[in-house]
């Protein structure tokens, strides 16, 4: 940089009123007008004070120096007797109208000292006199405890002696004793310091008060900024307060959060050109003295400035350092202008005293002074960079940090939508009741005449309302009363301001247990629900079994909520937005309400007179897969739930013995389905051809294979395929299984749906199994020969949920294979058609007359031939299978009893199975209740 030859320096001065201005500018505009101005009566007198340090003669420096050395060690030694503590350390000197930083004082008296000491020339003796004239002060200054200025003060110390052209050799011991001492300064810090250090270098968030929390807000504050920041948008007062120290130690992080990375940019240009201007008044300088106290004092700026605007952008640790002349101080200030009145004044005699120079330009030169300048921008211009870069990487999502963490908001829970069964009658709905609550940080209690009329719409006395908004906790709203819907309405009428009202969100099921194991229940979400809806508000209800839980993203509805503004301690402050909730889609199902309670008393009848401990109906149409009725014995009452929980009521019912309650049995309990599995069976034949289907098997009581006897239900002749499914002739069956073998049985069962779960909108369906000879190796079992006849009636290695056997009687039936459905569609009247998986048409369908005409035969006069009284042509196939796990009483211990039916015949529009697990035999006890289905459908057909 070309030195010029005017006595005065505008740049230096302009950059110096530069930063004064954008320091005030910042101070106002985070709201600090006092502070702002007690700023600019410390600039004033600092311009003053810099006016007349400007004139003074460079010969006086050596005695300026000492003096400013000694008045610093006096007010440091009175520190630790009469000085103000904050955060542990003893800084300042409070007298009265201002307070005072002695160590300020000794930045500047650590220039002037060795730049007086050693103008003459480096010796051991001048070298040991300034390392003893400056380790005084140092020491006072560690132990207030405020090593970061130590830091810096043995930093302007070694800056000094570099400038002075010291032997390095001399300086290295000092630089190892000082590496050797930096182990042992960790014993002197304070808590606070340390956790400084600790989030530097580990890069946690740190405590939400301390240095993590101070590190964070000034990432937020530098990356939302932008160019020209956010000091001109409503709030940004309120915004602002969660930067700390935000006219101190992060005042650039401030700056740049209100008026952007361009006023930041000026901020570093402005230390740049002080930096600059002092290296030429260097230059300039007529003695060494003067040459070093120019170029010591634009080194000091040029420090300070690297290590405040480093802190604020995280990539040094937080030290408490201003920006001089930027950051608040009245001590820093004032200093800060006398140091660059000496700077002017090393200038004006440098240019108007040029030719009285007593050494050549070369020699009186500071050492590494242009090099050390360049360091110093080239630190600020990366820095400068480093701003921008986390502005274009992280900008959006720090500005969305800084609008959350000023934010908080009540959630209004939205009203979750109804279930409807196919005729309309509610089946799930919501308690009319509601939540009073308001929010205490903004509700004015005070108000004598809102407080009554509060007390008197929730009928509390008011001494209790009182009470109740005093016992706020650490909430954003106090809930005072659950009410009706009248009385909720005259709250909304009365428009108080904070009382907020909204929906309880309790849950009712008018049916009760008859309904429960399908439309399960809703409860507060856990952890596992959070993980499975995104984005899921703490506190959401959501359904937490059956439809309840199938269809939670359709009945929830979307959450409104009311925000309001916060500031740091989390205290209210203003009205933030508010978002409307948006009620819940209303479900319309395909079930049929009254063809479950027929059901259902079916079920508890046979269970009851048969000794059966678990019972299912499933009832659907095989054209579409819409579920009729899904009925399941035992179940639960799923009003308990709430929420709020009836604990005592859930206690009760859970608490008990026997089958499991919880579940829906006829699609999560699978069991050996016994003789309905014996038209999977024939349609394997008809699928492959093995035995002709008029071809007659041997019959009797019982069949022989390697050497084991297999036995029948009861003796039989000989007979067809048709007459074997008439009267489930297990004999037949252990041949056509023997012949047929476990792969091609297994093959047809597949296509059935047998082992697989049907896909019903439900969750947790059971899969059911179907064993081979593979899969039951695969899991350490033993195929035995035997297993493929027991295989061919449908026990051993098969089980199979209710509605799997409704899947495969339908889909013989018809020949093709539907998904079944509960719900029908959604919003009012159901008018939003659900989608349904089209059938699929069986690869075997067109072969299966033989088959059907078994099943025909068995309703019109066989096992099933009790349908034979009902006014339409019915085809079915009965089952009693052995099950160990089985209850039951006397012959009927032990048997599960499966009854399986379509309707009509010729074109079906209904299939009806039950089982009753320990009920014996399928056609005394399951197909009674198979018949009262039938009979309510034909009452209530074409309905």
């Amino acid at each position: 940089m070309q030195a010029d030859k005017r006595v005065s320096d505008p740049w230096l001065v302009t950059a110096a009123v530069v930063l004064v201005l954008l320091g005030l500018l910042n101070l106002v505009s985070t709201g600090m007008t006092s502070y702002a101005l007690r700023h600019s009566a410390f600039a004033v007198v600092g311009l003053v004070a810099m006016w007349a340090t400007s004139r003074v003669r460079i010969s006086t420096f050596g005695r300026i120096g000492w003096a400013v050395l000694g008045l610093s060690v006096l007010l440091l030694a009175a520190v630790p007797l009469v000085g103000v503590t904050t955060m542990g350390a003893q800084r300042w000197l409070d007298f009265g109208l201002f307070t005072v930083q002695p160590s300020e004082l000794t930045k500047l008296g650590l220039v002037l000292m060795p730049a007086a000491v050693l103008a003459a020339g480096y010796s051991l003796r001048r070298l040991a006199a300034v390392l003893l004239a400056a380790a005084v002060p140092i020491a006072l200054v560690a132990i207030q405890p405020d090593l970061s200025t130590a830091v810096v003060l043995v930093a302007t110390v070694a800056l000094m002696l570099i400038l002075a052209r010291v032997p390095l050799r001399p300086m290295l011991p000092l630089l190892a004793i000082g590496i050797v001492s930096v182990p042992l300064a960790v014993l002197f810090l304070r808590p606070y310091q340390l956790e400084r250090i600790h989030v530097f270098l580990s890069g946690d968030g740190g405590d939400p008060q301390g240095s993590g929390w101070a590190s964070a807000q000034a990432d937020i504050a530098v990356g939302s900024g932008g160019l020209w920041g956010l000091g001109r948008e409503p709030r940004y007062d309120l915004r602002s307060g969660y930067l700390p120290e935000s006219e101190h130690d992060l005042a650039f992080a401030s700056l740049v959060y209100g008026w952007g990375l361009v006023a930041g940019i000026v901020v570093v240009a402005a230390v740049v050109v002080i930096v600059w201007r002092s290296t030429v008044a260097a230059r300039l300088a007529r003695s060494r003295e003067a040459a070093l106290v120019a170029a010591g004092i634009g080194g000091l700026f040029g420090v300070q400035a690297v290590a405040s605007i480093g802190a604020s952008l995280s990539v040094l640790p937080q030290t408490g350092m201003p920006i001089p002349l930027f950051s608040y101080g009245g001590t820093v200030g004032i200093v800060s202008f006398v140091a660059i009145g000496l700077v002017l004044a090393v200038r004006r005699d440098g240019v108007t005293r040029q030719l009285w120079a007593t050494e050549p330009p070369r020699r009186r030169r500071p050492r590494g002074v242009a090099t050390g300048a360049l360091a110093v921008t080239a630190a600020l211009v990366a820095m400068s960079v480093s701003a921008w870069q986390l502005q274009s990487e992280r900008g959006p999502e720090l500005r969305a940090a800084s609008d959350v963490q000023m934010m908080r908001c009540i959630r209004l829970p939205a009203e979750r939508g109804n279930i409807l069964d196919r005729t309309g009658t509610p089946v799930a709905n919501n308690v009319a009741e509601y939540t009073v609550a308001v929010v205490p940080g903004m509700f004015d209690a005070t108000d004598a005449a809102l407080h009554a009329r509060l007390a008197a719409l929730l009928a509390v006395p008011p001494e209790r309302l009182t009470e109740m908004l005093r016992e706020r906790g650490d909430g954003l709203q106090v809930v005072l009363a659950r009410v009706g819907p009248e009385q909720a309405r005259a709250v909304v009428d009365a428009n108080l301001p904070w009382v907020l009202v909204y929906p309880t969100g309790r849950r009712q099921y008018p049916q009760g247990s008859l309904l429960a194991s399908v439309l399960g229940y809703v409860g507060v979400a856990d952890t596992d629900d959070m993980q499975r809806w995104q984005n899921l508000p703490l506190g959401s209800r959501v359904g937490k079994a059956g439809l309840e839980k199938q269809y939670d993203a359709l009945l929830r509805g979307t959450d409104g909520k009311q925000c309001v503004y916060v500031d740091p301690s989390g205290n209210p402050v203003a009205t933030a937005e508010r978002v409307d909730p948006v009620h819940g889609h209303d479900l319309r199902l395909n079930l049929d309400v009254g063809m479950q309670q027929v059901a259902s008393d079916a079920l508890v009848e046979a269970m009851k007179t048969s000794g059966g401990d678990v019972g299912a109906v499933v009832v659907m149409d095989p054209r579409t897969g819409a579920v009729l009725t899904l009925a399941s014995v035992p179940s639960y009452d799923n009003n308990v739930y709430g929420p709020p929980v009836d604990a005592v009521a859930l206690a009760a019912q859970t608490n008990t013995t026997g089958p499991g309650r919880m579940l829906n049995h006829a699609v999560q309990t699978a069991a050996p389905p016994g003789s309905t599995f014996k038209i999977v069976v024939a349609s394997s034949n008809a699928q492959f051809g093995v035995v002709p289907p008029d071809q007659q098997l041997a019959g009797g009581a019982a069949y022989t294979y390697g050497g084991h006897t297999f036995a029948n239900w009861q003796p039989m002749g000989p007979n067809s395929l048709v007459g074997a499914i008439q009267w489930s002739d297990n004999v037949y069956f252990y041949q056509l299984g023997e012949r047929l073998g476990p792969e091609r049985m297994a093959t047809t069962a597949r296509e059935l749906g047998v082992g697989s779960p049907s896909g019903v909108d439900l969750p947790a369906e059971s899969a059911g199994f179907l064993g081979t000879p593979e899969n039951v190796g695969e899991i350490g079992g033993t195929w035995y020969p035997g297993s493929t006849l027991l295989m061919g009636i449908g026990q051993g290695t098969v089980i199979a949920t209710p509605m799997q056997v409704a899947r495969w009687t339908s889909g013989i039936a018809t020949g093709a294979m539907v998904v079944p459905q509960l719900a029908a569609g959604y919003g009012p009247d159901g008018s939003v058609v659900l989608p349904t998986a089209p059938p699929t048409r069986l690869s075997f369908a067109d072969l299966l007359g033989p088959v059907r005409a078994g099943m025909r035969a068995s309703a019109a006069a066989g096992t099933a031939g009790q349908l034979a009284t009902l006014p339409i042509t019915a085809g079915a196939k009965t089952g009693t299978a052995e099950d160990p796990s089985a209850p039951g009483q006397g012959r009927n211990a032990g048997l599960n009893a499966w009854f399986s039916a379509v309707a009509p015949f010729e074109a079906p529009e209904i299939v009806v199975t039950a089982l009753v697990r320990g009920g014996g035999f399928g056609s005394a006890t399951s197909g009674p209740v198979v018949k009262k289905v039938f009979e309510y459908f034909l009452a209530h057909r074409g309905r």
